[in-house]
């Protein structure tokens, strides 16, 4: 792959490491680290290969923090927040790694593709779809309208930062306060 990697290259990669994820965790691919750091390390892989870059600044941490406090305000009004039972340190290295991995790849990677083939709505309508499909496996049909919608909200982010790192850090950081919901 190169710089200008093809769309429909990134989404046959996508499917490979979601295929891969799934075929390593088996019927607990939700809590399977290995399929979990497999899926990321694929995604980091096709991430790199189509010459992604990072730009991380105040703006993009800013809306990255904004964006976890809205993903987080439906639970954070529903649930009182309790301390899970568990090693919380593993699971949130783990976490933070897929999640990172996950938006590098869908809002940078395929997002950048998908603009430049197709424009910035096609590019976020897909990369919706690619992220609600992910998660069907882990955690199956009833999710996938919360799924798409939170794949829309982190399109959004990076629609209005310019870069992925927003929607990481808003990634990243609603799993890891989800811990105690």
């Amino acid at each position: 792959m190169t710089r200008t990697a093809p769309g429909a290259l990134l989404i046959a990669g996508f499917a490979l490491a979601v295929a891969l994820r799934v075929a390593i965790g088996g019927v607990a691919v939700a809590d399977s680290v290995a399929a979990g750091l497999t899926f990321a390390a694929v995604l980091a892989l096709l991430t790199f290969a189509a010459g992604t870059n990072c730009r991380l600044g105040r703006r993009s941490v800013a809306w990255g923090v904004g964006g976890a406090a809205v993903l987080l305000l439906p639970a954070l009004l529903l649930a009182h927040p309790a301390p899970r039972e568990g090693m919380f340190l593993p699971w949130a290295l783990v976490v933070t790694v897929v999640a990172t991995a996950e938006e590098a790849f869908l809002r940078g990677a395929l997002f950048d593709a998908l603009t430049r083939r197709f424009g910035e709505t096609a590019a976020l309508v897909v990369t919706a779809l690619c992220f609600a499909g992910l998660h069907l496996p882990l955690y199956g049909w009833h999710a996938m309208p919360l799924d798409l919608a939170v794949g829309l909200w982190l399109g959004a982010l990076r629609r209005t930062t310019g870069t992925w790192t927003a929607p990481a850090i808003a990634h990243g950081l609603a799993d890891l306060v989800a811990w105690w919901l």
